[in-house]
């Protein structure tokens, strides 16, 4: 017990004195939680932003600009003055839709209304004018969808149109999530699996290099207990930065945290385990340090578009999907998110963590049987 002590004050006392990684592991995340954060919004996509052209004037016009105003949810709209320059922004990206009531619009409609009181059923409709993006199918789809619901609207007032079918709302308070509160776990769970990974074989590669381990092998410390205070001194040190970035994305850019704090933190050294177990194994395999860097990153590279850390898991392939969900970092991840988001309990991350337990104990097992002194 005495060993596994020394050993893990001394490494804590090492990790201490190099400052400058301690700082770049943290400024790291924070950062990308920032840019993302920032740059990506709340993942709702936005409005459509774009512009109108009334060219007619008249009452009827007037009724259809109300109705686009109505849609001020999915549309934001202004006016423009010139069409031209309004289509060059629609070329250059600018903005999404343009909007235009043509001439003539008001009498088209008053002439359709008076057919049909007539019973001329083939009178020609007013129609609308809408330039869209072609390049943005999922906003291009949006404003066309509310300027024929803006158009129905307007048809309907102007017939005096009664519904035979109502439908009834009932709104569902929903957990109003932004990209930001998906993002922070998963962000998280990157700088555990990236920190324990390169850090551990980078670390004990160089050890064994520079004969470190050799001396210690002449001693009666066994690999076991080795590899458990290494773990132990990363467990706190890790696991700590882990705590700080969680507290920097609640606190200070406004994640949610929905569930408990006990099992937030629960994932959090089950995951900074594993993967420093995990690292330990790439360590036994590594020849030198300057091996032990590629094959870290050949791990760890394919994990961050597998587990779920940018976009949700349920978006890959389905013939990934079991390699997906075997992988650890996608069950911390989720476990994380299920955690801050949802706010779930044990009940329903207990498949996350049992299988975290289990890349933690074969992976524990498998390090002690590949690590080498020399």
């Amino acid at each position: 017990m005495k060993p596994y002590i020394q050993l893990t004050l001394a490494q804590l006392r090492l990790f201490g004195r190099n400052r400058q990684v301690l700082f770049w592991t943290l400024f790291f995340p924070v950062v990308f939680i920032f840019m993302l954060g920032t740059f990506m919004g709340n993942g709702s996509g936005g409005a459509v932003e774009g512009y109108w052209i009334d060219e007619d004037g008249s009452e009827r016009s007037a009724q259809v600009l109300a109705a686009l105003e109505e849609q001020k949810a999915v549309l934001k709209l202004e006016q423009a003055k010139d069409r031209e320059a309004a289509l060059e922004e629609l070329r250059h990206g600018t903005k999404q839709v343009l909007i235009i009531i043509p001439a003539g619009f008001g009498d088209t409609v008053e002439a359709a209304v008076t057919g049909q009181h007539s019973g001329v059923s083939d009178s020609p409709a007013g129609s609308l004018t809408v330039y869209y993006d072609q390049t943005q199918a999922s906003k291009s789809m949006s404003a066309l969808n509310a300027a024929a619901q803006a158009a129905d609207e307007v048809s309907k007032a102007v017939v005096e149109y009664s519904p035979v079918v109502a439908v009834e709302p009932v709104g569902v308070q929903s957990l109003n999530l932004t990209f930001l509160d998906f993002i922070v776990p998963g962000i998280v769970a990157m700088m555990i699996m990236s920190n324990n990974l390169n850090g551990v074989a980078g670390q004990i590669a160089s050890w064994r290099e520079r004969g470190i381990l050799r001396r210690m092998q002449s001693t009666p410390l066994r690999p076991s207990t080795f590899i458990a205070a290494q773990i132990t001194a990363r467990l706190l040190m890790n696991g700590s930065q882990a705590l700080i970035v969680l507290l920097l994305g609640i606190f200070v850019f406004g994640a949610q945290m929905n569930g408990s704090w006990l099992l937030l933190l629960g994932f959090v050294l089950l995951g900074t385990l594993a993967f420093m177990a995990i690292g330990f194994i790439i360590a036994g395999l590594a020849r030198t340090p300057e091996s032990a860097g590629p094959i870290a990153g050949f791990v760890s590279f394919p994990l961050l578009f597998l587990g779920g850390i940018f976009f949700p898991v349920s978006d890959m392939p389905a013939f990934m999907q079991p390699i997906v969900k075997a992988i650890p970092i996608t069950h911390l991840s989720t476990g994380l998110r299920q955690v801050m988001n949802v706010g779930a309990g044990i009940g329903e991350v207990w498949v996350e963590a049992l299988v975290l337990g289990g890349w933690l104990a074969a992976a524990f097992i498998a390090a002690s049987l590949v690590f080498k002194w020399e």
